[in-house]
């Protein structure tokens, strides 16, 4: 394939000012491909995110730059000679299966998805490649019989730690190295919880297109336990102690590429039927590998549910600048006394990490206390009020 004055270059682009390098993570259309504007072409892997780059004009797609390889923003990975615009006749790899999803979406709750890397393409007919440009040939990044990960016959296997992986490695060694982490431990009887929620289910989805999960009473649980423990709302900044007077609530949400932690803006603002939307957009596009910088940033404190794993007890860390997270795990019927009798009552265990340089224990404690009243008492939440602070 020739170069001419009328190839386009296509660039890594700027993802924002903290992303300067990532990995091409895999290729939508194939070497000498044609394609039309507006295509998927690749997408980038970086620490953050996984944005996908798209044609900005039709023509045949020259790939520099193999799968799994490190590039720089500004980087040159492809080239677009121009050519007519393609016709399709035959569904795109990835296409067939997709094309349902875009005529219904069912919001999930924030379970950690897995997350899937094949983008849908444009559905056009098909044709030849254009005829005034020769397809080069493929670029292969396949392994040669004597790569590590074939070198054993099928004993291991060898591949590269993705930018997002190694950014939350990083991250989870600093924050151990620089924090004071301590973890304080509750447990929440949630049988009125879970009679609400069935009693109103029905008329909660049928009034709001949704259905109510438990994440959202516990949303608005934090949000009551900052306003009322408000030294848990705080962030260090060098020997500054930063008040944070907004609730921008982080939710973890595990996918194929790793944990990422969208945040959920302004919790005091929304009702049940607002959070519950907000958590299936965010959980939606960590699932497709859609979220963007803004849904990464800013976040105030972080819940992490490793009940939907079968947890049931351990000790979240910190999600830095944030000073605390809130571990929640699966709901277990035990035996508890009430009232001077035993009872089976579904139990959750609740963990606060916390930085026990910023916060003091009976800060910690009294904010978890906050939680497991709300959660006791979900009528409240209903109803717009504050169980009584007092602990």
């Amino acid at each position: 394939m020739s170069t001419s004055t009328t190839t386009i270059p296509i660039l890594v682009p700027s993802f924002g000012e903290s992303i300067t390098s990532g990995v091409l993570g895999s290729w939508k259309r194939k070497n000498g491909e044609a394609v039309a504007s507006g295509d998927p072409l690749f997408e980038i892997e970086t620490d953050k995110v996984t944005p996908e780059v798209f044609a900005e004009i039709d023509g045949t797609l020259e790939i520099l730059v193999p799968e799994g390889a490190d590039v720089k923003v500004g980087q040159t990975v492809a080239r677009l000679h121009p050519g007519p615009k393609p016709l399709r006749s035959s569904p795109q790899p990835g296409e067939a299966e997709k094309k349902p999803a875009r005529k219904t979406t069912s919001p999930s709750s924030p379970t950690p998805p897995s997350t899937t890397k094949s983008s849908t393409p444009k559905s056009l007919p098909d044709s030849p490649t254009p005829a005034a440009h020769t397809p080069p040939p493929a670029v292969s990044s396949a392994p040669s019989d004597n790569s590590p990960a074939t070198a054993r016959s099928g004993r291991e296997s060898r591949r590269r730690m993705s930018p997002l992986r190694r950014k939350i490695a990083d991250r989870l060694v600093s924050v151990q190295h620089t924090a004071a982490i301590l973890t304080t431990f509750n447990e929440a009887d949630l049988s009125n919880l879970i009679a609400l929620r069935t009693e109103v289910q029905s008329a909660f989805q049928a009034q709001h297109g949704v259905k109510l999960g438990f994440m959202s009473f516990f949303l608005q649980a934090s949000v009551h336990a900052l306003q009322t423990v408000p030294s848990v709302n705080v962030r260090l900044e060098g020997d500054d102690i930063v008040e944070q007077h907004y609730y921008d609530i982080g939710v973890a949400v595990g996918t194929d590429r790793g944990l990422v932690v969208p945040i959920l803006r302004d919790c005091d603002q929304l009702d049940l039927a607002g959070l519950e939307k907000a958590l299936g957009a965010v959980a939606a596009r960590a699932r497709d590998g859609k979220l963007t910088l803004p849904d990464l940033e800013g976040g105030v404190f972080t819940i992490s549910n490793g009940g939907i794993y079968g947890s049931v007890l351990s000790t979240p860390i910190l999600n830095p600048p944030q000073s605390a997270i809130l571990g929640l795990h699966a709901i277990q019927q035990r035996p508890i006394a009430v009232d001077g009798r035993v009872e089976i009552r579904p139990m959750m265990n609740l963990a606060l990490s916390y930085d026990h340089r910023l916060i003091d224990g009976k800060q910690a404690v009294t904010f978890l206390i906050q939680i497991k009243k709300f959660v006791e008492n979900p009528s409240f939440a209903l109803l717009g009020l504050s169980p009584a602070s007092s602990t």
